[in-house]
């Protein structure tokens, strides 16, 4: 599936990133705010977008727009931190829990 039709926003208001797919809610990364840092603790992705790299769009903008609002990254969850450990792009801003 081409992800041109897949879009993260940021609702602040749940403290959370969604995936939406086609108009569709079918992802989310959530997080807890602790002053400057941003604490992901759980990421769901719908089944049926596996093997598509939806999680990763998920994760890779949520923590893009984590580090553009100043904060340091907490990768509580274990999606968030499997991925971190893979792709460095952040570890400047990474810290441990």
């Amino acid at each position: 599936m081409n992800d041109g039709n897949a879009v993260v926003r940021h609702d602040e208001s749940q403290q959370c990133y969604v995936l939406d797919v086609g108009g569709e809610a079918l992802g989310v990364a959530r997080y807890e705010d602790e002053g400057d840092r941003r604490v992901f603790s759980h990421t769901e992705v719908n089944p049926s977008l596996e093997g598509q790299g939806m999680g990763s769009k998920l994760i890779r903008e949520s923590l893009d727009d984590a580090r553009q609002s100043g904060k340091r990254i907490v990768p509580v969850c274990e999606f968030v931190a499997a991925y971190v450990k893979k792709h460095h792009d952040w570890d400047d801003v990474l810290e441990a829990r």
